[in-house]
């Protein structure tokens, strides 16, 4: 008789507990592994992660770090990727800074777009540091570009709190 409630709590406990048990779980956009001289597993979406802090810097595992590097193709003057252009704060709430380095301003202007590509300013550089006003936009992401009047320069994505 023991024996017999023995196999039937046995029974309950893994017919109705194992389903519930989960190792990890997250909805996530993509992912996939990878392999080179060693494997790794990555994840696009993660919601929660932790962050390894240590002298020669930080870790955030799961967390995807944004550094967008651009070239336009077909300019010849500026073939190289030139990092003199440079804006910020970058989210903004009210204003924006252009910083332009080593680059003649004479021909130099910039257009904001937003995502469905409505024009919303357009200016001329007059100076290496310009303030484009942002203040009056609702948040959003928007397109900022750099051109010479021929051909566009350099594309920020802008994103507005």
């Amino acid at each position: 008789m023991k024996l017999k409630k023995t196999k039937l709590l046995s029974v309950i406990i893994l017919g109705f507990g194992l389903p519930s048990v989960h190792a990890q779980e997250a909805t996530l956009s993509s992912g996939g592994d990878a392999s080179g001289n060693g494997s790794l597993s990555y994840s696009i979406g993660q919601v929660f992660y932790a962050t390894d802090s240590g002298v020669d810097g930080t870790l955030a595992p799961g967390v995807q770090q944004a550094y967008e590097i651009s070239s336009i193709v077909g300019v010849k003057e500026y073939d190289a990727i030139t990092l003199g252009f440079n804006i910020y704060p970058n989210p903004t709430i009210d204003y924006l800074t252009l910083d332009v380095n080593d680059f003649p301003l004479e021909k130099l202007d910039y257009v904001l777009h937003d995502l469905s590509g409505r024009v919303l300013l357009t200016d001329a550089l007059h100076q290496n540091k310009t303030i484009v006003e942002m203040i009056n936009f609702p948040p959003s992401t928007y397109f900022l570009k750099v051109s010479d009047g021929t051909s566009i320069m350099k594309t920020f994505k802008i994103i507005k709190n």
